[in-house]
């Protein structure tokens, strides 16, 4: 199973696609990060988050997409743009019949670290020790879009692969 997953922000969009399965070793595919200026309007970043993502998507083609749930923050401004970002995320991945699966900060870091408080620095080493990796990927945008995925392949996999069988025999196609 090919996962996606997408840690929204509007200067900083994590991306990471993973494949594997429960009890698999898991292999890296891609990861990166959408930026956009904070100095452009709304709309043009979250149409830079969209066109940077639809690419991704179109490359890399995954079987289900997990977006961060947004929760809430002391700074509104923070989390409505994180918010749009998200939904950003979802949108394409709907208009693709895909499934989309949210979770929180709390079970991506469990998934990957046993422990769902734990700090990026942690989450960042594990990701690094679970996909065989040389180097950790940086920012830690792009190491939580890569917890994300990994938690999804861990916890949502079963569900993920029986929605996508579903949507395919249907024919669904926005």
């Amino acid at each position: 199973m090919r996962v996606m997953g997408v840690d929204p922000g509007l200067t900083r969009c994590g991306v990471g696609v993973v494949d594997g399965s429960p009890g698999k070793p898991l292999r890296l595919v891609h990861v990166t990060v959408v930026r956009t200026s904070p100095d452009d309007e709304i709309a043009a970043r979250l149409l830079g988050i969209e066109t940077g993502i639809e690419a991704l998507m179109e490359e890399f083609r995954p079987d289900a997409v997990a977006v961060e749930r947004v929760f809430s923050q002391h700074n509104v401004r923070t989390v409505m743009g994180t918010a749009q970002a998200a939904g950003v995320a979802m949108l394409i991945a709907a208009r693709r019949g895909l499934p989309v699966a949210m979770h929180t900060p709390s079970e991506a870091k469990a998934a990957v670290t046993g422990n769902g408080r734990a700090d990026k620095a942690q989450v960042t080493k594990m990701v690094t020790r679970l996909l065989r990796l040389d180097a950790a990927p940086k920012p830690a945008d792009a190491a939580d879009a890569l917890a994300l995925a990994i938690c999804h392949v861990w916890r949502g996999g079963a569900q993920a692969r029986i929605a996508a069988a579903r949507t395919r025999s249907r024919g669904v196609r926005l």
